[in-house]
């Protein structure tokens, strides 16, 4: 799927931010869209540039059916790399599926008003399942 022309990557990335400080643009290209969310903070004890996060993040793609997203859980590690790892600690866990939920309705709300397609990826229904019900 191409996008039509009404839907120029600075306005779909203009939508995006209106849904929070989740997108980040610097990682985003043509018909990639990349979120993220750092939940819950392992320790506040480290120094800031050094801690870790417990959290997700999205992976968005335009493909032929139409928009594609991919969600992954973990650890946002102090060298600015995601993990995928699940959480163990039941407090972290549950706040962080509560602004996973938030935000993907937020997500599919804003797809609904620009009349977009958005799917989950294979790799995503079975988080969705665990996290969105």
């Amino acid at each position: 799927m191409t996008l039509p022309a009404s839907y120029s990557i600075n306005k779909l990335l203009k939508s995006f931010s209106a849904l929070g400080p989740y997108v980040r643009e610097l990682k985003c290209q043509n018909g990639y869209f990349f979120f993220d969310c750092l939940a819950v903070c392992v320790s506040a004890k480290v120094a800031p540039e050094k801690r870790e996060f417990w959290g997700w993040w999205l992976e968005l793609e335009v493909q032929e059916q139409g928009f594609v997203y991919n969600y992954q859980i973990g650890l946002f590690d102090k060298n600015g790399e995601w993990r995928a790892m699940s959480i163990k600690k039941k407090a972290d866990r549950e706040h962080l599926e509560s602004t996973l939920q938030t935000f993907h309705k937020r997500l599919a709300d804003s797809f609904d008003t620009l009349k977009l397609t958005l799917t989950p990826s294979e790799n995503t229904i079975a988080l969705q399942t665990q996290v969105m019900a």
